[in-house]
This record gives structure tokens, sequence and C-alpha cells, in this order.
């Protein structure tokens, strides 16, 4: 069994696997690592990874490691179960290597494009041999939304409501057309991009605003995961597991 920790600013996400098998998903609010300890102990896991948006956390890993046979923290050191040609690994955000992992393991020997959409939207691509290209990353839609308000002496914040008709027929349908339909487009013109060279794709919607997304985006095999970090990072530890298994 293993114990999979996505620890954020505010809150924990945690999943228990039997494998590659998710059995078990759970938020933290209020939580402390004693108490993370206990629900992977109590479930039997020997094994956990945990991915922070902090730097590296030495005290963590030490703490975890009192609790569990085996802790791996992912950073842009840790060994990965597919190649990774970015060129600045060091500032590649953990939760696009996570989510690239998460690609590989639910659709393996496929071209996948994950489409992340929370705070900013980032595109990453594999492909079906197991190596990850890189992507992109814009603004989401929140962000899209609050920034005409910010940058600008009249425009109002307008809600996050995705208009009936394309074309705006107010100031505030104007402004969600822009953004939201504008994000929409983004996504199926990245989309048309990457499958140029990698086809066909499969593209693997996940993060907070997938759901709004979702319904507005005309994508051949579409495909939306929202516990595609968790499925990642127990790959990841899988795989690590295995690499300490076969070496002498």
């Amino acid at each position: 069994m293993n114990l999979v920790l996505d620890i954020g600013n505010t809150r924990v996400k945690a999943g228990l696997f039997e494998e590659n098998r998710l059995v078990e998903q759970a938020n933290w609010v209020d939580w402390t690592l004693e108490e993370l300890s206990s629900y992977g102990n109590q479930a039997g896991a020997d094994g956990v990874i945990f991915s922070s948006v902090a730097g590296y956390d030495p005290d963590t890993h030490r703490r975890l490691a009192e609790t569990f046979a085996m802790v791996l923290e992912l950073t842009h050191e840790t060994p990965l179960p597919f190649q990774n040609t970015y060129r600045t690994p060091e500032t590649l955000g953990k939760d696009r290597l996570a989510a690239v992992a998460g690609a590989q393991a639910l659709f393996p020997g496929q071209h996948c494009l994950v489409v992340d959409c929370g705070t900013c939207i980032k595109y990453d691509l594999l492909t079906a041999d197991g190596v990850y290209h890189g992507g992109n990353i814009a603004p989401g839609a929140a962000m899209r939304i609050r920034a005409m308000h910010v940058f600008t002496a009249r425009l109002p914040e307008v809600p996050l409501r995705m208009p009936e008709n394309a074309t705006g027929f107010s100031t505030e349908t104007a402004l969600q057309n822009g953004a939201l339909r504008g994000a929409v487009y983004e996504i199926e013109g990245f989309v048309r991009q990457f499958e140029q060279n990698a086809h066909p794709l499969r593209v693997v919607l996940t993060g907070g605003d997938a759901v709004f997304f979702q319904p507005h985006l005309s994508v051949p095999g579409l495909t939306h995961e929202p516990h595609l970090t968790l499925f990642g990072l127990n790959y990841i530890l899988q795989f690590n597991k295995n690499r300490a298994t076969i070496q002498p």
C-alpha cells in the first residue's frame, strides 16, 4: 500500500493506492504530519511520496521516515518513469511532473497532452515513446477575469460564467466571452498544434476549473481525470520502489 501526499499552502490531497489502483482519496484542510502518518499507517502503507509547494523539506522527510519504510519527496532530481527533456528542470513545477506521470500511468504507450485548468492553464506533452517535451503556461479563468478589472480604469470584475452567445451583448458578457470563451479557443488551438506532431493525441483534462471548461470544449479524445496528480505521484513512487528492488 502506498500513501500519496500533495501538500499545498492550505490543504493536503491524500491518496491510498494498492499498486496502481486508487483505493481512497481524502482532502485535509487542518492537518499535522502525525495525523497524515497515522492515516497511512492504519491503512498498512509501507511507502509514501509527498510533493510540497514549499522548497526541499528535510524535516518532513525525516518525520515521515519514522513511520514508513520508504519515503520519497518529489523534486527535480527524483528519478522519473519518463525522459524529461525540459531544459530548465529546476524551474519546472512539480505539479506538472506529477500530472505527466499520471497520464503515463493511465494511458501507457499513448501520445498525451495534459491540460491542467487551475490558477494557470498548463499544457504538457508526453509522447508515446515516454518522452516529456515540455509545454506552455497561460493565465487561468479567474486570472483573466481579474486582470481586465485590475489593469483598466472602468472595466468591472464579472462572474465566472460562460455566456450562451459567442457575441457579447453587454460589457459583462463581452468580458466573459473574451476571457472564458477565449480560453476555450486557446485550449482547442493548442490541441490542434500539438496534434500535428503527436497523433492520435489523448487529451487529459484536470485541475479545479476542468469541470467548468469541459462542456464547452470540442476536443476528440478528451478525458477528464480529477485525481491525475495523485496517480502520477503514486506512479513515480512505484517506479522508485521497483528501482530499489532491482539494484544490487
